[in-house]
């Protein structure tokens, strides 16, 4: 049994601990900042938007982690032979300073360095992306100007305790939203077009312990000329209230139950650009997954360590919503990712 939220309630108690875990279909629950009681250095916040077709995709973050922030600009290539670049300039003890907006529906998130600028607004309905970065490819800028509309009605929102008091991850991923825009690097342009550009933002608030693994999947794009994406993942906190596998088809949200990742082993590793398969334990999402690219980092500094594997590649099989509808899905674009953490 998974538990929704269906009112406005506030996140947080008066002790740091979530008032009710679960999921809800919008952000329901209030985040207010001043109620964090997990300890200063602990409070992760991040938006994270990555906009892609077919053809080539980017992804740009903005991240208070507390004791570090980040900022990411990433572009990828999936044709011919697929290539990714990833710049990632770090700061020391930003401590909230970054100010990332409370709420995923209105605000400013802003980042800059010397050689860098990262900029998302919100307002009247759209989403603007904006971003420079002085030596991006071969000493080349990058500039991007996208815009983002049509976001749905619904989208995957999740309340979901830690073992340890006053740790919490809330987390919103809004799937779906058209893109229109180009990416310029150097002398090149890529453009992204809103009949075949789709994002997703992965916006998230919490108090995170320090040692943890998730796993996340997500896609979005046309079924039989209807958009479809769908939001798949595990590996921390506590769980049984809610799952955060959702499927997304015109605008609503279709709640799943559990979605195990077959990730290929190879002589006791996994195999992460052999073909993969997703099953789920109601039937309702049976995916084969077939790698184009691994956008692969691995920074370890002993007490701070992140290993990413970020897969991007083309999903195939079947997804059932609410109702028995059966979706047959072919050859959507979109990624799956096993990250590993200590910070």
């Amino acid at each position: 049994m998974q538990y929704e939220i269906t009112e406005q309630i506030p996140l947080l108690d008066e002790q740091g601990n979530l008032t009710r875990a679960g999921f809800a279909k919008r952000l329901l629950p209030v985040y207010d900042r001043k109620k964090v009681k997990g300890g200063t250095t602990r409070l992760k916040e991040w938006d994270y938007y990555y906009v892609g077709n077919d053809r080539f995709g980017v992804a740009l973050t903005i991240a208070d982690n507390s004791y570090m922030g980040l900022d990411s600009i990433s572009f990828l290539s999936f044709e011919g032979e697929p290539w990714e670049i990833t710049k990632s300039p770090m700061s020391v003890f930003p401590m909230g300073r970054t100010a990332l907006p409370s709420t995923s529906a209105a605000g400013i998130t802003a980042s800059s360095g010397k050689r860098h600028a990262i900029l998302f607004q919100v307002a009247e309905g759209k989403r603007q992306l904006t971003a420079h970065m002085d030596s991006f490819r071969d000493g080349q800028p990058i500039d991007i100007q996208l815009t983002l509309t049509d976001e749905p009605e619904e989208s995957m929102v999740i309340c979901t305790p830690f073992e340890k008091k006053a740790h919490f991850y809330y987390n919103q991923k809004i799937n779906c939203m058209r893109a229109a825009g180009a990416v310029r690097i150097g002398e090149e342009e890529y453009r992204f077009k809103p009949d075949s550009s789709f994002a997703v933002l992965d916006w998230g608030r919490g108090v995170w312990t320090y040692r943890n693994t998730w796993y996340w999947g997500s896609a979005s794009g046309l079924v039989d000329g209807a958009d479809f994406g769908f939001n798949i993942g595990y590996g921390f906190g506590d769980t049984s209230a809610a799952t955060e596998n959702m499927l997304f088809y015109q605008g609503k949200a279709h709640k799943l139950s559990q979605v195990d990742f077959g990730i290929p082993m190879r002589e006791g590793k996994e195999d992460y650009m052999s073909p993969w398969r997703f099953t789920s334990d109601d039937g309702r999402f049976e995916m084969d997954f077939v790698p184009v690219l691994d956008r692969a980092s691995c920074t370890d500094v002993k007490l701070i360590k992140s290993d990413q594997h970020q897969v991007f590649g083309r999903f195939s099989g079947t997804a059932v919503l609410d109702d028995g509808t059966r979706l047959e899905v072919r050859d959507l674009m979109g990624f799956a990712e096993k990250v590993e953490n200590k910070w």
